[in-house]
């Protein structure tokens, strides 16, 4: 679960940039006083994540309103399903559903397109994983609904692991240098991953004894040529633009990671409705 006070920093900071100086449209129409209840509804299938979220929304604007949830978060749902129950003041209700449907649609997006992905390369042995292209200041809650989609997460931030990508190679003088640098530096818990765009470069990352090599904006039959050069020695990520292709067919390459970015940085968000 999601640290507590990293949760309310987020919300918090999406309530005060939706608020402003106030609700100017609930206090002119709704009774102080008023108490009324409604009902989060899917407007269409998919696979729910962020009710936490939205209920804590609430919390934060009226400790006395009340939301129940009736689906965990990874559960499929169908088109017209009850999700959550909130009831209380009015006011209060109004004032968040905004910005709680925002968080509970788009990462209910984020779980089902992930669900999607995880689908198609069943019965493989790839896992879907999604990367550091997230809404800045919510990585944390995209990168949960990624797993509650069935999927895993990358890097959560840079200092996660060693991730040497085309330009450090440049900068660095090359993989040899870069692979070299990297170890004498970082302590023996950090694996080191190569970006690689052709066959002399995954040699180089095999000959420096790599931990995972990516294959970026490879063809099929190149992966599947270098995942047998490979050979177990690395684990072997396939990289570039996944989300568009053929997740099947990248998987049975024999690679062992897909990592999408699309999971996170153009994600549908789920169509979810709250309805007094």
């Amino acid at each position: 679960m999601i640290n507590a006070l990293l949760l309310d920093d987020i919300i918090k900071n999406a309530l005060k940039e939706d608020i402003g100086t106030g609700d100017v449209t609930t206090q002119a129409t709704i009774p102080y006083d008023k108490q009324f209840g409604g009902r989060f509804i899917a407007k269409e299938s998919g696979v729910i994540c962020g009710a936490f979220v939205a209920k804590r929304v609430f919390e934060l604007l009226d400790p006395d309103v009340k939301m129940t949830i009736f689906f965990e978060d990874g559960a499929a749902v169908e088109k017209g399903a009850v999700l959550a129950e909130v009831s209380g003041r009015a006011q209060s209700i109004l004032t968040g559903e905004r910005v709680a449907l925002n968080f509970f649609q788009r990462l209910s997006g984020i779980a089902t397109f992930t669900c999607r992905c995880v689908q198609q390369v069943a019965g493989t042995k790839a896992v879907i994983t999604d990367t550091r292209k997230t809404t800045p200041g919510l990585r944390v809650l995209e990168k949960y609904a990624v797993k509650a989609g069935g999927g895993s997460n990358h890097r959560h931030n840079l200092s996660d692991g060693v991730l040497l990508k085309d330009n450090h190679i440049k900068a660095a003088g090359g993989i040899k240098a870069a692979v070299e640098a990297a170890r004498a530096s970082i302590p023996h818990t950090l694996k080191i991953e190569v970006e690689t765009e052709t066959h002399q470069m995954v040699e180089e990352a095999v000959a420096c004894k790599a931990d995972i090599i990516m294959l970026d904006n490879m063809t099929n039959a190149q992966m599947a040529e270098e995942v047998a050069f490979i050979a177990g020695r690395a684990l072997v990520e396939a990289s570039g633009n996944m989300g568009e292709k053929n997740l099947r067919d990248v998987a049975e390459t024999g690679v062992d990671i897909i990592s999408i970015g699309s999971l996170t940085h153009t994600v549908k968000a789920m169509d979810i409705s709250l309805k007094f």
